[in-house]
């Protein structure tokens, strides 16, 4: 068991709320179900009756005095709706027709929620048999009468048809009327003479389709003949002459009333009159034709036609104009006359004429004469009249004759089409009148030989004529044009001098270029003009410069030559030069292309001469020092040819002794003794390992002179001492010594000395030089005592 204490809290909202909703009048339901019923069933035969039944269930909280509101609908269209406090209600389909046939729904809606019920289909079968009704059962051929059929039980739209059977069996469907309700009153006219049976049907639209009645009652209908066709008399007869009286004739035989008879002509009334009549007219030209009796009897006609024929007592008159061209000035003449006549009836001379202008009598005669002006245009007419046998007058009119004097063209003008001319082209010429009667016929005649026409007959037109080429001024007077409105009137003509009023320009001709100084002659620095010139060429003339393709300078002048000047001529100005020249005339003509060199300045030719000569001093002193070198070198190496050993013997020593070195190279006092040993050694070590033994007599010693030259006080301090110098000598295969040779042998010149020290005193005191180095040693000449074992 729960002991903790209830939740006050909770419950007294609770209560709060339950007290709220009941003061405002809210409660809770719900729609359970709704149900709808079909009685006797869903499906039934035309004419039962069928109840609906609808049945709603709701859940509340005890609310009294519910509201319902239900809506039965047939395919979607509401066909019933009530609001009522019951939970049910019925609807009788009483009795129910095919109309009634489709799907049902019940739709019920309570405060603010709605439910709706399954849907349940009615089909009901067959429908009602239509009645035939007809307020005439034995009319006249053609006569309208009235028929009504009808369903009255069904509902609907519905389309009905109305038939007929002939006594042979034949079936026709005579009519059929548009949607209406159940029942439909049409009118029918039956043409068949004879006995004839009429029915009639309908069909209804229904969502599953259409569907077709049964045949309604049948009804014997007699069509009786109605013989109104008039009867109908022309006299005198139906081929009349003119001038003779006509009467026609036109009526019925029947025994009916209300019968009414026409005469008509092309659809034109003559009469009317009841049962009967009669119509007399004298005859005239235009009246041949058909003439039809009408007889008419409520909405049916019956008619009868003859055709007349009117011939002519004499022809219609013409009007004739002699001449038919006719200027102002001109005098004409108008005459009228027939071309037939009936001798039998008339004679020429009882003919009488007239003439009109403007419908105004101008002669009684046949014939009139007047000048031609403004004032006698107009549109003339004539008339002939003659009397018949039986005196009566028959007069006949012309057609109008439209008199319009012309007026004589004048003399035409030359131009040329833009007004502008450009010799050696071709160009249009145009040829006008300032007056003259249209159609007007232009002829140009050019220097060619050639002739050529142009009509104008219509305002705005022109007589523009294309042109070949010409290249002189004098050329244009050899052009005439002609002009002419008249074939019997001499041409007006138009000469080429109008043409020397137009802008003629001439082509410029092909420049000439001139260079001034010569081309030849040009240094740099110098001014330069290039003058362009032009022979012939209408002004202004538009003169362009070109330096290898490309424009330089262009200038317009009303000149036959202008200039282009370059100023201190410099290296890029060399290269071709052209000019073009160009006018109104839109034709460019170039010039010869001409070549300008360009010298180099004098200033700059001497400098490049010294500067040449400058560099060739410099070349033979480099020579000259490379030389020297070079000699300096060779004499260096003949110096280090000491001594060469024999060819026989691989190692030769050279020994001098202190006194013969100084005795060799003339040692003055105080110059250092030196001792110069040679050895002579094979290229390689293995080849001295290798080499045979000397001879058993030892080689004897041999000696040369050496010349040594004092130390340069101006070198660095030697050393003390004694200091080891090697020289190498190489030799050559034939003996001779050579430097740098692989093969060759290698001499070492050892040279000792003991330093010894000399005073030299001076003004300056006591100087002590020590020679502890021999740094050059200058041997001029090598004299060497040795046998060659190649000699």
């Amino acid at each position: 068991m729960d002991s903790r204490p209830p939740n006050l809290p909770l419950l007294l909202l609770t209560c709060l709320l339950h007290f709220w909703q009941s003061a405002r009048g809210q409660s809770s339901y719900t729609i359970d179900t709704v149900g709808l019923t079909l009685l006797p069933s869903s499906t039934v035969q035309s004419g039962t009756p069928v109840t609906l039944c609808c049945q709603v269930r709701v859940s509340h909280d005890n609310i009294p005095h519910l509201n319902h509101t239900f809506q039965l609908r047939q395919d979607d269209i509401v066909v019933y709706s009530s609001i009522t406090k019951e939970d049910s209600i019925t609807y009788k389909l009483d009795p129910a027709r095919a109309a009634d046939s489709g799907s049902y729904e019940c739709r019920v809606t309570v405060e603010d929620k709605s439910k709706s019920s399954f849907s349940e289909k009615l089909d009901v079968a067959g429908l009602q048999t239509p009645v035939l009704y007809l307020n005439k059962t034995s009319p006249y051929e053609s006569e309208e009468f009235t028929a009504t059929c009808s369903a009255p039980e069904e509902k609907g739209s519905l389309i009905f048809s109305f038939h007929q059977r002939l006594r042979g069996g034949a079936l026709t469907r005579i009519k059929q009327t548009a949607f209406t309700g159940n029942s439909s009153e049409t009118t029918l006219v039956l043409r068949s003479i004879g006995e004839s049976t009429l029915y009639c049907d309908y069909e209804v639209n229904l969502i599953s389709g259409w569907r077709h009645s049964n045949r309604s009652n049948e009804i014997l209908v007699i069509v009786k003949g109605l013989y109104i066709s008039p009867i109908m008399n022309v006299l005198p007869s139906l081929d009349v002459y003119e001038g003779e009286i006509i009467e026609v004739v036109c009526k019925v035989m029947s025994e009916l009333k209300n019968i009414d008879v026409f005469l008509t002509r092309d659809r034109r009334i003559l009469k009317k009159a009841p049962v009967s009549l009669s119509h007399r007219f004298t005859a005239q030209e235009g009246d041949s034709g058909k003439l039809v009796c009408k007889a008419e009897w409520g909405n049916v006609q019956k008619e009868t036609n003859l055709t007349i024929t009117v011939k002519e007592l004499f022809s219609k008159p013409q009007l004739t104009v002699n001449p038919t061209d006719i200027f102002e000035g001109d005098r004409f003449k108008l005459t009228c006359s027939v071309a037939i006549y009936v001798p039998e009836r008339i004679s020429n001379e009882s003919v009488q004429f007239s003439i009109y202008k403007d419908t105004v009598k101008l002669t009684s005669a046949e014939t009139y004469f007047t000048v031609a002006q403004p004032s006698n245009n107009g549109n003339y007419t004539c008339k002939a009249q003659a009397l018949s046998l039986r005196h009566t007058p028959v007069e006949k009119e012309s057609q109008a004759v439209v008199v319009k004097a012309k007026v004589p063209v004048s003399e035409p003008m030359l131009s040329v089409v833009g007004g502008t001319l450009v010799l050696g082209k071709r160009f249009q010429l145009l040829c006008h009148s300032d007056s003259g009667t249209l159609p007007i016929i232009y002829t140009l005649n050019s220097p060619d030989g050639l002739a050529k026409s142009s009509v104008v007959s219509k305002p705005g037109e022109e007589a523009i004529f294309n042109s070949s080429a010409i290249y002189k001024t004098s050329d244009l007077n050899n052009f005439l044009c002609h002009a002419t409105n008249g074939e019997n009137r001499p041409p007006m003509r138009g000469t080429g001098q109008q043409l020397l009023r137009s802008t003629i320009i001439e082509p410029v001709s092909r420049p000439v270029l001139i260079v001034q100084p010569g081309a030849g002659d040009v240094s740099e620095g110098q001014d330069v003009t290039l003058v362009c010139s032009v022979p012939r060429g209408t002004l202004p003339i538009s003169f362009t410069w070109f330096h290898t393709e490309t424009e330089v300078f262009s200038q317009t002048s009303n000149n036959l030559k202008e200039s282009y000047s370059i100023s201190n001529v410099r290296g890029e100005h060399r290269g071709e030069y052209y000019c073009v020249g160009n006018n109104p005339a839109n034709v460019t003509k170039q010039s010869l292309t001409v070549m300008i060199g360009v010298k180099m300045a004098g200033w700059k030719k001497g400098l490049i001469a010294v500067f040449v000569l400058c560099i060739l001093l410099i070349l033979a002193l480099i020579l000259i020092m490379a030389l020297k070198r070079r000699l300096l070198l060779f004499k260096r190496k003949r110096t280090g040819e000491l001594s060469v050993k024999s060819a026989s013997t691989k190692t030769e020593r050279l020994s001098l002794t202190q006194a013969a070195v100084n005795e060799a190279a003339n040692v003055t006092p105080g110059m250092i003794g030196k001792s110069v040993w040679s050895e002579h050694a094979s290229g390689s070590e293995s080849e001295d390992q290798n080499s045979v033994s000397a001879p058993e007599k030892p080689p004897e010693p041999q000696y040369t002179d050496v010349q040594t030259r004092q130390a340069d006080p101006n070198r660095a301090p030697v050393k003390k001492g004694t200091d080891t110098v090697y020289s190498e000598v190489r030799k050559s295969k034939q003996g001779v010594p050579e430097q740098g040779d692989a093969q060759g042998s290698v001499e070492y010149a050892q040279l000792s000395h003991d330093t010894d020290h000399h005073s030299d005193r001076g003004n300056h005191g006591d100087h002590s030089v020590q020679d502890d180095h021999i740094d050059e040693i200058d041997i001029d000449s090598v004299h060497i005592d040795t046998d060659d074992h190649g000699k």
